[in-house]
C-alpha cells in the first residue's frame, strides 16, 4: 500500500492546522489528504468507536478506505478542549456526525481524541481515539461550567 505524500499536509504549522485538515479530509473522502495529516511512524494508532484498535499507516490507511466506499463523513468537531506544549498537543473533541436513519436525518455524538506530535515534517497526528457518545453531551454543552475553586 502506497503512503501518502507528507507535503500535502501543512509543513510546520499546528495542531490546529492538522485538526482542522483531518476533519475536512473526512468530509471530503479524501484519503490521501486525510493520510497526509497522520505521522510517517510506524506506531500511530487509531479506534473507530467500537472497533478495534489499529496500528500502523497501512491498517489505518485501508480502515478509512473501506469508510469512504461508502461515501464521505459529514462530520464536524465541536466542544475542543485541548492540552499543548512545544512537541506535542492533545485535542479532546465532540464530534458530531449527520446519519440517516429510519426515522430521516439524525445528529449521532462520537468523542475523540486526537494526539499530535511536532516531527520534522511539522504537525502530524499520532493518535485518533473515538468511543460513541450520547445526545447528552449537547446539552452539556449548553451548561455553564461549575468551577470548584
Amino acid at each position: 500500500m502506497r503512503k501518502a505524500k507528507l507535503q500535502a499536509a501543512t509543513v510546520g504549522g499546528s495542531a490546529d492546522e492538522i485538526e482542522a485538515q483531518f476533519y475536512e479530509a473526512l468530509q471530503q473522502a479524501d484519503l490521501d489528504k486525510l493520510m497526509a495529516c497522520w505521522a510517517d511512524e510506524d506506531e500511530i494508532i487509531c479506534v473507530h468507536p467500537g472497533g478495534p484498535r489499529l496500528i500502523g499507516s497501512a491498517t489505518i490507511r485501508a480502515a478509512f478506505e473501506a469508510l469512504f466506499a461508502n461515501g464521505n463523513i459529514a462530520v464536524r468537531p465541536e466542544q475542543v478542549s485541548k492540552v499543548e506544549s512545544l512537541t506535542s498537543a492533545m485535542h479532546n473533541v465532540v464530534e458530531c456526525v449527520a446519519v440517516l436513519s429510519a426515522e430521516g436525518p439524525q445528529e449521532a455524538f462520537v468523542i475523540a481524541t486526537n494526539v499530535y506530535q511536532r516531527t520534522p515534517q511539522g504537525w502530524r497526528m499520532v493518535a485518533h481515539h473515538a468511543s460513541p457518545g450520547t445526545s447528552a453531551l449537547k446539552q452539556a454543552s449548553t451548561q455553564t461550567p461549575q468551577v470548584l475553586h
